[in-house]
């Protein structure tokens, strides 16, 4: 089984969110299994320099990008043991962010996947994938180019297509024009059935019309998005093709996720609890919080977004802030949160830290040392947070949307089930419950140790979805 990933980040390459850290580790999981995967990438100038240099250039050619014709240069990486394919143009891709361009996006990711098809223009029969797993709007074009304007290759005939949603909100929506000028396209690309989207052209549709099979990165988001207050418009797109639709709950990297071995953790640890505290009390001295190992903390490592429920942590910021806790923020986003939470650090001295930007030491560092991991997401397709923290016996606090509510299962204190502590309602109210309702377990340390163990039970792991995957694979390819 060959398999091809097309997606805009990876790591160990260049990372900007969770897609970086899924389709990084995936590939790994589905090597163990017998695939084959080689991950194809944009060659950014974020990539580090030690990596460039390892790359080996393969060859060059040219692509056509509407009007101009565009170099395209094409490296190989081994990292990790991942076979990665780079992509290289460096007016599109030598740039200091990896998003962010405006309608210069478009242009940048169709050539990035124009040169993956004409990667696999160019190969040689046996080494063509059976199947092309392609990731979010910036590979959406790829399948369609397949069945489009590749369709008159005999060889690439076979191969076959998926489509992952990571999350629907971010759909890569152009103008007609723009769209017509860089594909070349006609009027009759943008009907219903192809990628038009209330008059403009939608890049993540045309993976959800002409991909064979589409999954997301949850059960319960896949059925959330077939309804209105979830599709972002696109739910009856979804609902059509509902039957090729499945959710697949992501996994973390267990392996770089280890406080037995991370060493960004003073103190290494597996299920002990006093020398969790000890990264605790290293933490409270690292932010110049006192140090006391009875005082709960609350860790957030977050985009400072309406998505990631902010403006229900502001909303409770006051409540939470008469709790005997601190609260420890790691994030960057709206400039109305960063300007609010840069006023309460004045507000709550010795109880608010946030470090506003992203540092993965000290993300790392929160997940050790804090007691509790808070996730008040308005929707969210799966988490990576909420499995990061059960992997460093912190117990989470989050909504019940998305993959949350696949992976957190609320307390019960008369069975003794549960791993976190959750709830419906998007409301300060219910955040501020839920906070509290942990708190009171919190101190009482038996119970506290029993939610503990109960998170540390399951395998958050690739392992389980890798063979997911394989599954749907080898349903495709037969």
């Amino acid at each position: 089984m060959k398999v091809w990933f097309a997606a805009s980040e990876a790591v160990p390459l260049v990372k900007s969110g969770g897609l970086a850290d899924v389709v990084g580790a995936l590939p790994k999981a589905l090597s163990k299994l017998g695939a084959e995967v080689t991950v194809l990438l944009p060659k950014y100038g974020a990539i580090p320099r030690e990596i460039v240099e390892r790359a080996v250039f393969l060859e060059h050619f040219n692509i056509t990008l509407g009007w101009r014709l565009q170099y395209c240069g094409l490296f190989e990486a081994i990292e990790d043991g991942v076979r990665f394919l780079l992509i290289d143009n460096e007016y599109f891709f030598h740039r200091h962010y990896l998003y962010g361009y405006g309608e210069e996006e478009i242009e940048r990711y169709a050539f990035f996947n124009f040169a993956v098809m004409e990667v696999l223009a160019r190969s040689a029969k046996d080494k063509l994938p059976d199947i092309i797993h392609c990731h979010d709007w910036q590979t959406g074009l790829i399948p369609m180019l397949l069945r489009t304007r590749y369709s008159h290759y005999p060889a690439l005939r076979h191969i076959r297509t998926v489509f992952t949603i990571h999350n629907l909100q971010y759909q890569g929506v152009f103008s007609r024009g723009k769209l017509k000028d860089v594909l070349s396209a006609g009027d009759d690309l943008f009907t219903e059935d192809g990628i038009e989207f209330y008059g403009d052209g939608n890049c993540l549709k045309a993976g959800l019309r002409y991909a064979d099979k589409l999954t997301t990165v949850s059960p319960a988001y896949a059925q959330e998005i077939q309804t209105w207050e979830y599709g972002e418009k696109l739910d009856g797109v979804l609902r059509m093709r509902s039957w090729d639709l499945r959710g697949i709950v992501n996994g973390i990297d267990t392996d770089s996720y280890d406080p037995m071995t991370d060493p960004n953790v003073k103190t290494h640890y597996r299920h002990s609890l006093a020398k969790k505290r000890s990264n605790k009390l290293a933490l409270q001295r690292e932010i110049g919080f006192e140090a006391n190992a009875g005082r709960p903390v609350i860790g957030i490592v977050s985009r400072m977004v309406d998505q990631k429920g902010f403006d229900l942590i502001a909303e409770s910021l006051p409540a939470l802030m008469e709790e005997d806790l601190q609260l420890v923020i790691l994030g960057s986003g709206d400039s109305k949160y960063e300007q609010l939470f840069r006023q309460a650090i004045e507000w709550y001295p010795g109880r608010l830290y946030v470090w506003f930007g992203f540092n993965e030491g000290f993300a790392r560092r929160i997940y050790a040392g804090a007691d509790m991991f808070l996730m008040p997401s308005r929707f969210e397709p799966c988490g990576l947070s909420q499995l990061i923290s059960l992997r460093y016996r912190t117990v989470p606090i989050v909504r019940e949307t998305g993959g949350l509510r696949d992976t957190i299962e609320a307390y019960n204190e008369f069975a003794g089930t549960g791993n976190g502590f959750s709830f419906g309602p998007a409301t300060a109210h219910d955040l501020i419950f839920t906070v509290k309702r942990a708190l009171s377990f919190y101190r009482q340390p038996p119970e506290w140790e029993k939610i503990v163990a109960n998170g540390a039970k399951k395998d958050y792991g690739w392992d389980a979805s890798a063979k997911e995957y394989m599954q749907l694979y080898r349903e495709l390819a037969n």
